[in-house]
């Protein structure tokens, strides 16, 4: 998933440059999850990491940074027993937690937020070497996610109170309906906006009663610690929110445990697929499920060619298009097709690919290692079978010989049956055709297996909303793209997933609902 901040990013490479610094590198340690923490300690300390490309030994895993390829740290994995002591410890902690007052999870939440921004630098540090984001934008994250989190707060105050349903006064009926906690989560969350994707999550199940094992991508593990640590210096009891590393088979059997009572899961259809099927093999509870995109834009006859051009690249480019509602495919108008490709290839090759904690650094390496040739194959594949590549198009590295980058990539004349247009990226490539027409536009965005966003770019209001009728994407927008309002509903369609986050409506899957249905008085 992508979210980040509100701020329109047509200028997005310079105030990058302007405002990014160089930051040391931290030491590498592990911090072991049985020795635990208090919450007066001492944040400073890095703490353990892991990796999807990381290589498994025993019971531990190693992480490298993507530019680097130096091991960045190391971490123990849990054992089975662990696991469960973990588990019986969130239930213990979600007994308290269940009945407590709205407002001391509201000041709980709120007091987290001081300290994890107090912890800014570091943690955004972390973000840069464990994923490769450029350390302007893992500092933008963490402000995101501060963000998140006072407005999930508001929302609380607003959805979480008892419902009073009005009667006809002569019929001496109580009714109201109260939202239950639902208990122990399991939040799985990706490492391309490890922030945001867990805020989402864990503020949303602390503020409505629960208590979370959160177990992040193994490219990002860093971040669940810092969750886990920040809340217990803000006050929460141990067990409240808890760092979770396991592999997959562990995670398997911690799905069919009955003290888990929903799991929510980001990240790809394969991983949707098989965490959707290990719940309903044994259990009944729901999973919320946020899985791909193929995102279109569709720049129409009327749009603001110049601001389209700026923005439609920034949202295909941000964070090296490692996200699900990056755009990865573009319908232009005839109108401005040539246009919009000469302005795209140029906003491209404006790019500076090196070293993320540098301020001149506006693109990072490709997290995992095994997605470069991935890339490669869209690309070589989309060629052959006819489109234009006009920028880009190879794996790379810094002009000091670093990282796994791949180019900002541009390919024009592409067509519905080419895996480019078909399949998930996930990465730096833009995908554009020609179009004719609204109708044909319409009628392309939808023919994909995908349905998370989809943006239009018209100076006609009236117009937007006509074509964001027939738009089958959880959500459309005018003139932005690649944002998440955390006061709108965040959901999928098709292979994009199912369930719903954020906004009022986004608190549904942490809570159960009680209906009273009272007679108080019998005469």
């Amino acid at each position: 998933m992508m979210i980040r901040s509100s701020a329109v990013p047509v200028a997005r490479a310079a105030v990058l440059r302007a405002t990014a610094a160089r930051v040391p590198t931290a030491p590498s340690a592990v911090w072991t999850h049985a020795a635990g923490r208090s919450a007066a300690a001492p944040l400073s300390a890095p703490v353990r990491h892991l990796s999807h490309s990381a290589a498994r030994h025993a019971n531990t895993m190693k992480v490298d940074n993507p530019y680097t390829g130096d091991v960045v740290a190391e971490v123990p994995l849990l054992d089975e027993a662990g696991a469960n002591r973990l588990l019986e410890q969130a239930q213990k902690v979600q007994n308290t937690w269940r009945t407590s007052k709205l407002s001391d999870r509201v000041a709980l939440v709120n007091r987290w937020m001081k300290v994890f921004t107090t912890h800014k630098e570091e943690i955004a540090q972390s973000v840069s070497q464990q994923m490769g984001k450029p350390l302007s934008q893992a500092r933008g994250e963490v402000e995101t996610c501060v963000k998140r989190a006072e407005a999930l707060v508001q929302l609380a105050q607003q959805v979480l109170p008892e419902q009073i349903i009005m009667a006809d006064p002569n019929s001496g009926l109580l009714r109201k309906i109260t939202k239950e906690p639902i208990g122990v989560v399991l939040a799985l969350v990706p490492w391309n906006y490890p922030l945001l994707c867990a805020v989402n999550s864990v503020a949303t199940a602390v503020l409505a009663g629960n208590s979370v094992l959160l177990k992040h991508s193994d490219r990002t593990p860093q971040v669940a610690d810092w969750f886990e640590k920040t809340f217990a210096a803000a006050g929460a009891s141990k067990g409240l929110v808890t760092a979770f590393h396991a592999d997959h088979d562990l995670v398997n059997k911690v799905i069919a445990n009955p003290i888990v009572a929903y799991v929510q899961f980001t990240g790809s259809v394969a991983g949707g697929r098989a965490v959707y099927k290990s719940v309903a093999a044994s259990r009944f509870i729901d999973v919320g499920l946020e899985l791909g995109g193929k995102d279109p834009a569709y720049v129409a006859a009327d749009a603001d060619l110049s601001y389209a051009i700026a923005n439609v690249v920034d949202g295909a480019m941000y964070n090296a298009g490692q996200s699900c509602c990056a755009v990865e495919r573009v319908y232009v108008h005839e109108r401005h097709y040539d246009a919009f490709l000469d302005g795209a290839a140029k906003a491209l090759k404006e790019y500076q690919l090196g070293d993320p904690l540098q301020a001149s650094t506006t693109m990072g390496p490709i997290a995992q290692a095994r997605h470069v040739q991935f890339l490669q194959s869209h690309v070589d594949e989309a060629v052959q079978q006819g489109a234009r590549l006009l920028v880009g198009g190879k794996s790379t590295t810094d002009k000091h010989g670093k990282g796994r980058f791949f180019q900002p990539t541009l390919l024009a004349d592409c067509t519905p049956q080419m895996r480019v247009v078909r399949e998930e990226s996930f990465g730096p490539l833009m995908a554009v055709a020609r179009v004719g027409s609204d109708e044909e536009a319409i009628r392309l965005m939808n023919d994909s297996d995908f349905g998370l966003t989809a943006s239009v770019w018209s100076s006609d209001v009236e117009r937007a909303t006509r074509l964001g009728e027939q738009i089958n994407a959880g959500t459309v927008y005018m003139n932005r793209c690649d944002f998440l309002d955390p006061y709108l509903a965040w959901s999928g369609r098709k292979d994009s997933g199912k369930g719903i986050g954020l906004s009022e409506h986004g608190f549904a899957p942490f809570l159960r609902t009680k209906s009273w249905n009272f007679r108080p008085n019998t005469k």
